[in-house]
């Protein structure tokens, strides 16, 4: 969910009103504690390795996150990504974050790929629903709070633990070794 939409919910659960320049506060906050935790942050067992192998095999990929660059850079340089040779696209690139598709979309559109003949890897139920609006495959991974049931029901066709074990049984979602 979209740190937009994480918001709407949250003032419509609680019933607060907030004015814009609060939530604006709110937003700058976040990002600044984030900051700060961001260096604690290690990559999913497998990640980098999922990544290479896709390069290798020569297996079109990208990026595609909610956050906004001022986050997700550093976590994205972390895992290695070569910034000037993959596509990343962020929050602040498209109109709507996840659900919309919208993230998905340019990401593909990046690749040179019809989305329809994409596949996307995420951890949370926004991802596989996103996916499905974009008239793409999900692929769920455990990591990200949800459970095997939640993201098949919402639209993923197969679910990993994680980036290692799905790169373990990368034959099952269309890779090779």
């Amino acid at each position: 969910m979209s740190g937009g939409l994480f918001t709407n919910a949250l003032l419509r659960e609680s019933g607060l009103q907030l004015e814009p320049a609060r939530i604006e506060r709110m937003k700058r906050f976040h990002a600044e504690a984030y900051k700060r935790r961001s260096a604690d942050v290690r990559p999913l067992p497998g990640a980098r390795e999922l990544l290479a192998f896709l390069t290798d095999a020569k297996i079109p990929w990208a990026i595609a996150t909610s956050g906004r660059m001022e986050t997700a850079g550093p976590i994205i340089d972390m895992l290695g990504v070569d910034r000037a040779r993959t596509p990343v696209v962020t929050r602040d690139q498209v109109k709507y974050a996840k659900p919309d598709p919208d993230l998905f979309i340019a990401a593909a559109e990046r690749l040179g790929v019809g989305i329809e003949h994409s596949t996307v890897v995420g951890d949370a139920i926004w991802d596989m629903l996103a996916a499905r609006r974009a008239r793409s495959l999900g692929i769920g991974l455990l990591s990200g709070g949800y459970g095997l049931e939640e993201l098949e029901r919402a639209g993923a066709y197969r679910v990993f633990e994680d980036p290692a074990d799905m790169l373990t049984h990368i034959d099952e979602v269309g890779g090779r070794r």
